[in-house]
This record gives structure tokens, C-alpha cells and sequence, in this order.
């Protein structure tokens, strides 16, 4: 009897904690504020919207927007996304909560390739990340220090021609080497006091790049991240890694064992690796610098530096190659401004507009990172009404902005006559064209990756003419993209080039 009374009691406890329970939720569900979320397409269990990014995201996502909206919501894996796709929306997340979307979610290849995320780039938001930005901009990427390069540049590109000349006539070459060469070399002397030729150099920043680039499941799908070690990813990931960090060792060993000899370097002799150490010697910032840092470092300036620089030239080239008209304007304005002096020298690249609207409609058309670094919220936000939880990623779609038909007329069209008569610049303050970011995430070293995409483009436009071999039309060259993180022309530029002057 007791029993019996005992079980009674107890399910009867049960029923009235699970009503009890029932309650509190239609109460919670009725009566707590409705969270205004963003429209986002179905999704699929488990991967979420993965299958809706194809093999090129950038355009994935933009033809999404078009359904979905300038702010739209994704799910990949278990991932909350939010993408931007107008100026506006990119406005709302690098200015107005630019504090809130400062920090970046930890991803694994950055991890593995980067110690432990401790670059600039990848580095969450925090002390370490504004102490190792204050560096890169007060010590490395200052205007006082990247003009002090000038005469590196200067020399690389007057090689680089020189070298081009010797091919004239001859035979059709690949100028998309002769580009990726000066700019490896212009990095490699500026970062690293010399160059560094040859395959295997140039075999380890391409494993880099392609490392950098690829989907880990395990970022996105925890459960799969089984994938990326049966694919290879993770092994490549720390092959890449430890190759460059013996690189960088020696590097980093070789300037230590320089700084001891008599001579010292004056500072105009300086590069990156020295005025790190400096910076590590003397405790200038009040901040530990350790080893692994300035390697993190170097290789963020290194790779970034040379693989965006390379990839803009070469959609530069590519556009005018394509539109003769615009070519022909360039290669007036530089012949009149060099004013028959064998090379265009870094003093003359002020007075070239046209040459500057040239660069900044090729930024419009081909942004060289389109879906900028994903951005991670620390608090919750509302982006243009909608409320966005902690935790959420935040991709803006820089390709899409730059040929969004609302800000741009015809926006697939080549023209860079809309920058002569307009304000609009790459720095960051202008969220109709974004190349480089904008907020506390934007790129430090813009003024340095501009000068170099100024004097290279300057130069070949100005000393030959470029024709397609074969008898082939300049609208039939080849623009298909890479797939990656940044965008590159995915065939080489091969052309007759024949000297103007």
C-alpha cells in the first residue's frame, strides 16, 4: 500500500514539474521579445547552407543577396554567418559596430600556419592583437618607412623592364612571372634584407597560399572534422608550416648574427627583420616580443604583401589588354608626365589620375580578397534592425559592393572615368569600395601595396605595347578566376610585348 502511494506520488510530482515546465515555455515563447533575424535561405541538416557557396562563393553569395537581401543569414555547419552585400550593411559592421565586430573566430589552418594565430591578420581581437597592430603601423608600415623603400622598388622595377626588353620581339612571354617576380622581390628586399629566388622559395609561399585557401569541414562542422585529416589538410597545413618556419628561422638567426658583426645597419639600411628586432631589444612598446611574433609577423606582411599585389597588377594588366581605348588613355598620360626619361620614377605617380581611377576600378571589379576576412561578434547587435547574437561570423562581400548596379552605373563595364570626377578612394572610408576593409580590421599596409601596384602598372604601359599572340582579339582573353581566399586571374598573362619608345 505504502509502495503503491510512494509511485503515485512520484508521477504525480513528475506531471506537475513537466506542466510546470510546459508553461514556462509558452510563456517565455509568447511574452519574451521576438528576435528580428535576417531572411536566410533553407538550410540542410547538419552542413546548413554549405552547398549554396559552389566553387566561387563571392558569386554565390551576391546571386543569394539578390533574393535574400543586402543582409542576409547562413548557417554553415553550425555556424552562424551573417553576409553583407551592400555598402550600407558593410557601413553597419566596420563603423557603426565596428567595436563589436573587431575579433576573428578561430579557425585551424590560420592556427596551424600562423602560431597559433599570433599574426596580425588572424589574431583575435584583444591586448596581444593591438599591441602587434600598434607595431605594424607606428614601426613598419608608417609613411615614413615605406617611402624609405623607395629606392628598392625603384630598382626592382628597372630590372624587371630590363628583362622584358631582352624578350621584345622574340617570343611570346608570361608576364604574369615577370609581375609575380618583382613583387617577391620587392617584399623579400623590404622584409627580409634580400631576395630569395628560385622553384623552392616559390614553391612554399604557393603551398602557403593554397593551404590558406582551402574549406576545413572542422571549422564549420566539428563533427567532420575528421575530413580534413583523411583529405590531407592538416598534414599539409603543419608540413607548410614547419618548411616556413625553418625558412624564417634562418632568416630571423642570420640578422641576429649580422647585428653582432662591426658594421651595424643605419637605419635607412633597415628592413622589417631589423626594426623588429630593434623593437624586441629595446622593449619600445612596453610589450614582450617574442620570437614566434616577428616570424608571425613577417609572414603576414610577406604572404599578404606579395599574393593581393601580384593578383591586382595582373587583373590590371588583363582589363586593359581587353579595352584598348582605355590603354591608349593610360599610355598618354604617363608618356606625358615622363617626359622621355627612360623609367617613371615614384615621384611621378602623383600627378597620374588616370592612372589612379585605372587601379581603383580594377580594385571595383576584381577586390583581390572579394569575401574580406571573416569578422567574429563579441556582443549582441542590431545590424540594420535585425538582432545579431555574440558569436555570429560577419562576411562582407567586397566583390558584390564593388558591382552592386544601386551604387555603380553599369557595373560590369571597365571604366575608370567614374573615379576622376568622384571622392571615392580604397581607404576604408568609403564603403561603396572596399578592397582592403575598412575599421580597426582594415588593412595597415595599403599605402605600401598601392606604390608598388602604381609604379609596376606605370611602367609596363609605358615602355611596350602588349598584343595577344596568335592573332587572337583582346575580348577574348581568358578571365576565369582561381578559387581561394585571394582571387587570381587563373591563366597567365602571355603576350607579344613590343617597345613604345
Amino acid at each position: 500500500m505504502f509502495s503503491f502511494l510512494r509511485t503515485y506520488i512520484l508521477f504525480f510530482s513528475l506531471f506537475i514539474i513537466l506542466i510546470v515546465f510546459i508553461w514556462i515555455k509558452w510563456i517565455s515563447y509568447h511574452f519574451s521579445p521576438k528576435k528580428n533575424i535576417p531572411p536566410s535561405p533553407p538550410k540542410l541538416p547538419i552542413i546548413g547552407n554549405l552547398h549554396q557557396l559552389g566553387l566561387s562563393p563571392h558569386h554565390s553569395l551576391q546571386a543569394l543577396s539578390l533574393k535574400h537581401g543586402p543582409l542576409m543569414l547562413l548557417h554553415l555547419g553550425s555556424v552562424p554567418v551573417v553576409v553583407a552585400s551592400s555598402a550600407e550593411a558593410a557601413r553597419d559592421i566596420m563603423k557603426t559596430h565596428d567595436l563589436a565586430f573587431s575579433s576573428r573566430p578561430k579557425m585551424s589552418i590560420p592556427d596551424t600556419l600562423l602560431y597559433g594565430s599570433k599574426d596580425i591578420t588572424f589574431s583575435p581581437y584583444g591586448e596581444y592583437w593591438r599591441q602587434v597592430k600598434s607595431i605594424a603601423v607606428v614601426h613598419l608600415l608608417n609613411s615614413t618607412r615605406v617611402q624609405s623603400f623607395r629606392e628598392i622598388r625603384e630598382e626592382e622595377m628597372a630590372l624587371t623592364i630590363n628583362k622584358i626588353e631582352n624578350c621584345c620581339g622574340r617570343s611570346v612571354i608570361d608576364l604574369s612571372e615577370f609581375l609575380v617576380v618583382l613583387t617577391n622581390n620587392i617584399i623579400c628586399k623590404v622584409a627580409l634584407g634580400r631576395t630569395y629566388s628560385g622553384i623552392k622559395f616559390k614553391d612554399l609561399l604557393g603551398r602557403f597560399m593554397n593551404v590558406l585557401g582551402v574549406f576545413s569541414f572542422g571549422n564549420y562542422i566539428p563533427r567532420l572534422s575528421w575530413i580534413d585529416r583523411l583529405s590531407g589538410l592538416e598534414g599539409q597545413a603543419r608540413k607548410v608550416a614547419e618548411d616556413f618556419d625553418e625558412f624564417l628561422e634562418g632568416v630571423v638567426e642570420e640578422h641576429i648574427s649580422d647585428r653582432r658583426g662591426v658594421y651595424a645597419k643605419s637605419n635607412e639600411d633597415q628592413d622589417l627583420v631589423d626594426i623588429l628586432l630593434d623593437v624586441q631589444r629595446d622593449n619600445l612598446t612596453g610589450f614582450s616580443l617574442q620570437r614566434e611574433t616577428i616570424k608571425a609577423i613577417i609572414l603576414d606582411i610577406f604572404a599578404a604583401g606579395t599574393d593581393t599585389t601580384f593578383a591586382s597588377l595582373e587583373w590590371a594588366i588583363s582589363e586593359l589588354i581587353r579595352h584598348p581605348r582605355v590603354m591608349k588613355k593610360l599610355q598618354q598620360e604617363v608618356t606625358e608626365i615622363a617626359q622621355g626619361r627612360p623609367i617613371i620614377l615614384e615621384k611621378d605617380l602623383e600627378k597620374m589620375q588616370y592612372l589612379k581611377a585605372t587601379i581603383k576600378e580594377t580594385l571595383r571589379l576584381h577586390a583581390p580578397i572579394p569575401l574580406l576576412i571573416p569578422r567574429e561578434s563579441t556582443q549582441d547587435v542590431k545590424l540594420m534592425g535585425y538582432d545579431i547574437p555574440a558569436g555570429t561570423q560577419a562576411i562582407i562581400n567586397a566583390s558584390a559592393i564593388g558591382r552592386d548596379p544601386t551604387l555603380w552605373e553599369e557595373p560590369d563595364e571597365f571604366r575608370p572615368e567614374r573615379f576622376l570626377n568622384n571622392t571615392i578612394d580604397y581607404k576604408g572610408l568609403h564603403f561603396e569600395l572596399l578592397p582592403f576593409g575598412a575599421g580597426r580590421r582594415g588593412c595597415p599596409g595599403i599605402q605600401f601595396a598601392m606604390v608598388v601596384n602604381e609604379l609596376a602598372l606605370a611602367n609596363v604601359v609605358y615602355k611596350f605595347n602588349l598584343a595577344l599572340p596568335n592573332g587572337m582579339k583582346n575580348e577574348d582573353l581568358d578571365m576565369s578566376e582561381t578559387t581561394g581566399i585571394t582571387v587570381h586571374k587563373k591563366s597567365p598573362i602571355l603576350v607579344m610585348a613590343t617597345p613604345r619608345l
